[in-house]
């Protein structure tokens, strides 16, 4: 009997139809094949064998093969072009950062490059202020004594020649002066009928005057002086107030 024959080489798997007229046995050999066994009514046995086709496995495992390759090929390739994307973003986002230092260090260097520029043009705009002061007082006794010489004397070169020599003498002398202060950015103000400033004058009193405008200066003790736009020294001076 066929089922004997390989039972004696193989395992096998028996499978018996509903008819029991046929017996299909798979012998698992080197080569897998399947024998099925037909009994006739007049008891004839026929036996028909085939083979399992290993070129039939081989393909399967091929595809199988190429497919894992595949779907891993297009894992790895999500996984580099997700990697890409990041390393992209990281250095995108390191460029930023670094083009914003970039601009905070030349705003740095402009803000100290100005301020370095107006210190240096301060120092030298303002450089002889105490000089400048010391030299205060002594316009203010030229002045002093060219107001001490009465203004009917003061060309009287006939009768009192001297005392007319001196007082021009004293004049170019504050002139000069004057020149030299403001040669060097010195100036002098403080004139009866200006506007009080309260930023430039000193008020030491008030007092009505009908003839000049309330808030003008009326009568000036002692002149102001300003170094390039900036006062070294308030104008000591007597504001009219309204009658």
């Amino acid at each position: 009997m066929l089922t004997n024959s390989i039972a004696r080489v193989v395992p096998r798997y028996v499978v018996r139809s509903s008819s029991q007229r046929m017996k299909m046995i798979v012998a698992v050999t080197k080569n897998p094949m399947v024998c099925a066994e037909f009994s006739s009514p007049s008891g004839i046995n026929n036996v028909y064998c085939r083979h399992f086709s290993e070129e039939s496995k081989g393909t399967k495992q091929e595809d199988d093969v190429s497919q894992d390759a595949d779907e891993a090929a297009a894992t790895e390739s999500t996984a580099d072009s997700t990697g890409t994307e990041d390393e992209v973003t990281k250095l995108e986002a390191q460029v930023k950062d670094l083009k914003n230092q970039v601009l905070r260090a030349l705003a740095d260097q402009e803000n100290t490059r100005t301020i370095a520029k107006r210190d240096v043009e301060s120092a030298r705009q303002f450089a002889v202020t105490s000089f400048a002061k010391s030299l205060l007082d002594v316009s203010d006794n030229l002045e002093r004594a060219l107001e001490s010489v009465p203004e009917e004397l003061r060309a009287d070169k006939e009768n009192n020649m001297v005392l007319a020599s001196l007082y021009e003498g004293i004049q170019m002398t504050d002139v000069g002066l004057s020149k030299a202060f403001e040669k060097n950015g010195l100036k002098k103000y403080g004139m009866v009928g200006d506007i009080f400033d309260p930023n430039q004058h000193e008020a030491l009193f008030k007092y009505p005057d009908p003839e000049k405008e309330a808030g003008s200066i009326g009568q000036v003790i002692k002149k102001g002086f300003m170094l390039n736009g900036r006062p070294i020294r308030v104008a000591e001076v007597g504001v009219v107030e309204k009658a």
